[in-house]
């Protein structure tokens, strides 16, 4: 645990150009850095050439080495039956745009290769975002002779077509699971009902609570709290509330299932139903819990009244429940996004004075907060504690220090902020790239750009939505033109729906560029998502 002479250290009196740079919301202010910083961690980072900002192919040199053997090692290869790896050479073969699932699976024909399901889980963790390919693979993986999916690879799909959208070939899917004794189960009817309440389809979502038992799933408390979770979390606490009180009736509830309606109250600020679902809670025999509270506690951060949050502290104590670590973390992370970053420090003396210990996202929401405040010497040294107060760190903490990388252009920071974790056991989320492909696209990175779009794959991380829109957006700002329509259009081939604004930005900087036939092609593409919203 951090001591309080660590943890006064970061105070930011000492400091007071950090600390009015934080205030006045100029996040890329910094202060001076100690000379004695681990070369690999610091902010100053390698000097690049002056036209490096406009050299597409530019790569920092002491990263370069291992950009270009990370290519090398996955420029596309053929499928070979001599390759004891085949999960490159038909990432190869289903990266090719094909025009239908059937397509897809006949292209995977004549490989000698046989499946596994630990090679078919992560082929379709590759193409989460492209259902054509993904089930295509998945059809011919099924067609070979010796092998059959289990449940797990099921549901994979399931939650890949619910997540593309492709709700009736889902539907079908689920229909085949159930002629496969024991197939179908809650984990399958979760992500068929998240993915349609994500989708707005809240009635859709309530339909297939009422189906379960046709495929054999018992409609019972954890099936309940999934409806209602999805549904609140689909941004409908009303329909999560209709279905509570309509099941409760035959449904024995738990205290998880208050707890939902709680959540869903305070995320749209209701207050009155969120304490009225807490008094329901005690009537039916639960005592509210952490959670409870912590609900109160995160709407009332977003709120930035923090006397109310002071106020259900106070609460919390005086009917025995103890806050915990999440308590105390969203009060740090709201406090130093409202600019008050002295009380956002005392936070962690309040947390262990109730007992808490810091765990990783604790630490990581600290290394946010002095991010945004320019500490980034501090925010290292808070990095670089964890594992000497046994504490590991995790993607968020990885995601955090890189996400404060690339908002000072630390360059080189983050990359091998990235390759520790590559060559670590923390393995990289969509979340871990967001922040460096932004940053390529401000600086001009091609070379690099293309470099982490294919460690995407290697490390089975799809593009989804909204990274190509990331892409579209930041290569239009930078002027990289050519490259956003690519991205445009891969998307649209993926069947992804851009926003309205993703597609006049685009227009607007290709008429600007005199681009007239990628104009053309564009509002070709307009039409067609105007034609399916009013079908």
């Amino acid at each position: 645990m951090l001591s309080k002479s660590r943890i006064l250290k970061l105070s930011p009196h000492p400091i007071i150009s950090a600390a009015n740079a934080f205030l006045s919301g100029n996040p890329l202010c910094t202060v001076a850095e100690s000379p004695d910083l681990p070369p690999w961690l610091k902010f100053s980072d390698t000097p690049s050439s002056p036209d490096a900002d406009s050299d597409d192919d530019f790569v920092i040199p002491s990263i370069a080495h291992w950009v270009d053997i990370h290519i090398l090692t996955t420029k596309p290869k053929l499928p070979n039956p001599n390759n004891l790896d085949p999960v490159e050479p038909i990432t190869t073969l289903l990266k090719k745009r094909h025009s239908s699932p059937v397509s897809a699976a006949a292209a995977l024909h004549g490989c000698s290769f046989h499946p596994s399901s630990i090679l078919v889980s992560q082929v379709l963790k590759r193409f989460t975002s492209d259902w054509v390919s993904a089930l295509g693979f998945f059809t011919w993986a099924k067609s070979q002779t010796g092998y059959r999916h289990y449940p797990e690879q099921y549901n994979l799909m399931v939650d890949i077509l619910g997540k593309c959208r492709t709700f009736d070939t889902m539907w079908d899917l689920v229909e085949e699971m159930s002629h496969l004794e024991g197939y179908v189960t809650l984990d399958t009817m979760t992500k068929v009902i998240r993915r349609l309440a994500k989708a707005g389809k809240h009635e859709d979502a309530i339909q297939a609570f009422r189906r379960m038992e046709e495929f054999g799933v018992k409609k019972d408390t954890a099936a309940l709290n999934v409806l209602m979770d999805a549904l609140v979390k689909g941004d409908s606490v009303e329909h999560a509330h209709k279905v509570f009180l309509e099941f409760k009736r035959w449904i024995p509830l738990s205290s998880h299932s208050f707890n939902v309606l709680m959540h869903g109250w305070c995320k749209v600020r209701n207050f009155d139903n969120a304490r009225k679902a807490m008094v329901d809670m005690k009537e039916h025999g639960f005592e509210p819990d952490v959670f409870s509270y912590t609900n109160f506690i995160e709407a009332y951060c977003h709120e930035k009244d923090f006397r109310k949050v002071d106020q259900v502290f106070e609460e919390m104590r005086g009917n025995g429940c103890t806050p915990n670590a999440v308590s105390y973390t969203i009060v740090m992370l709201a406090m130093g996004k409202a600019g008050q970053l002295s009380e956002a420090l005392e936070v962690y003396e309040k947390m262990k004075s109730d007992g808490g210990v810091a765990d990783a996202a604790f630490y990581s929401g600290l290394i946010v907060i002095l991010g945004r405040a320019g500490r980034l010497k501090d925010a290292r040294d808070v990095f670089e504690d964890m594992p000497k107060q046994g504490v590991v760190r995790d993607v968020v903490t990885y995601n955090s220090m890189i996400s404060i990388a690339c908002a000072h252009s630390r360059e080189e920071t983050a990359l091998r902020l990235l390759k520790e974790m590559e060559e670590g056991s923390c393995k990289p989320n969509v979340e871990t790239y967001h922040p460096l492909l932004k940053m390529c696209c401000k600086k001009k990175r091609m070379k690099v750009l293309k470099f982490l779009v294919d460690h995407m794959f290697k490390n089975d991380v799809s593009l989804d939505l909204p990274t190509y829109s990331l892409l579209v957006n930041g290569l239009c700002k930078s002027g990289k033109l050519e490259e956003a329509f690519l991205f445009l259009e891969e998307m649209v081939l993926l069947g992804l729906i851009p926003k309205d604004s993703t597609l006049k930005r685009l227009v607007g900087e290709l008429e600007s560029k005199s681009m007239l036939e990628e104009k053309k092609r564009v509002e070709k593409l307009m039409e067609r998502f105007s034609h399916k919203q009013n079908i």
